[in-house]
């Protein structure tokens, strides 16, 4: 019979891609996969997948009600459903997972993928963040089978717990699509550069408040924000003061598929997170493969893996501050600069060896060694 693996992560399923990877790799591994996660308000439709999904409606939707609710659900729905391996994805929903794998005597799989104690919305709450640091510290130092998105988050959890887990990243696999949208199609300007800042968590210190502010000074382009967080509001309003309501186009959250064809169409990508935060600053985020996959080069902030990324494959450049001068200074130059085809051709080129086909290499050695 084939061994059954229930895959628990707190969002809402949709735009988590790397859970998506991940539950497509066990499926053609032959492993039975039901993924459980949650619906939102607001969730874009559930499109079809190769496995089984389960999504929990909860009435909150986020504050201390919604953690302990959804612990709460999470914990009797895997008391509920048995499995031969049961696959956390990140701390708020490893405790569930951690008690009812050690009850039941089987195989618990971690996959952190960031320093979640260290997120700023704990780092600046000490009473939420302390809650969570003693899960963590009671509960990873007996992890046999952990994985991670980059080599620095590894290593400071090896100094942290004495635990270092295995580098997967995060990283899309290679998709040909047969047709690709016109600008046209998707009312964007013909004759302007498109400066895309793409992401499910636009947040506070992601420095998206200073690309809007550079915007103004950015000559011939427009900005397009695809996806949603925390900061979007705050975002519109801003440009609205700034009277760039022109220059900034927002089209909220897209499914992947469909987020993959707008991203082809942008000139530049940017990801330029501030280095508030040790979870910022040894960060890995996954929309720079994804700008690489498109073909286009990337603006980046100075952070330890993006920059090895940037500076390796040479598919961009490094944004020197986030000043919003700095930062329309260094777009322009990039629109202009010679080294712009080069940046193309070698995102291509990085994306043969960045790809999710090499990367799941990982996840299979784990899975054929239990």
């Amino acid at each position: 019979m084939m061994k059954r693996v229930i895959v628990s992560v707190i969002n809402d399923l949709v735009t988590d891609q790397r859970v998506h990877r991940t539950c497509t790799t066990l499926h053609e591994m032959g492993f039975e996969v039901l993924l459980v996660g949650r619906h939102k308000h607001d969730s874009l439709t559930m499109p079809a997948r190769d496995y089984k999904v389960h999504r929990m409606n909860l009435v909150f939707e986020k504050g201390v009600m919604f953690y302990l609710t959804f612990q709460f659900r999470l914990f009797f729905f895997l008391l509920n459903h048995k499995a031969d391996i049961y696959f956390s994805n990140d701390l708020d929903t490893l405790y569930p997972n951690y008690l009812i794998s050690k009850w039941r005597k089987k195989t618990l799989i971690y996959d952190t993928h960031e320093i979640f104690t260290e997120v700023p919305e704990l780092v600046n709450r000490k009473f939420k963040q302390k809650i969570w640091k003693k899960w963590e510290r009671r509960i990873f130092p007996k992890l046999k089978n952990v994985f991670t998105v980059n080599e620095s988050i590894a290593d400071w959890y090896a100094k942290e717990y004495g635990v270092r887990p295995r580098v997967m990243r995060n990283i899309p696999p290679l998709v040909n699509q047969s047709r690709t949208l016109t600008r046209r199609e998707v009312h964007l300007p013909d004759d302007k550069k498109i400066i895309l800042l793409q992401g499910a968590g636009i947040n506070v210190d992601r420095g998206a408040e200073e690309l809007v502010d550079a915007m103004q000074f950015v000559n011939d382009a427009v900005l397009l924000i695809i996806g949603g967080g925390d900061v979007i509001a705050h975002l519109k309003e801003r440009a609205s003061q700034e009277h760039l309501d022109g220059k900034i186009i927002f089209t909220g959250k897209l499914p992947p598929h469909e987020l993959r064809s707008w991203t082809k169409l942008a000139d530049v990508g940017v990801t330029i997170d501030k280095d508030t935060n040790i979870n910022y600053r040894l960060s890995l985020p996954n929309k720079i493969f994804d700008y690489i996959h498109a073909g286009i080069p990337v603006l980046a902030s100075d952070l330890i893996e993006v920059k090895k990324i940037i500076t390796d494959f040479n598919v961009g450049k490094i944004c020197a501050s986030h000043d919003p001068l700095e930062i329309a200074g260094t777009i322009n130059g990039m629109l202009s600069s010679p080294e712009y085809p080069q940046w193309k051709t070698n995102a291509v080129n990085a994306a043969q060896k960045l790809n999710w086909e090499n990367e799941k290499r990982i996840l299979v050695e784990v899975m054929n060694s239990l």
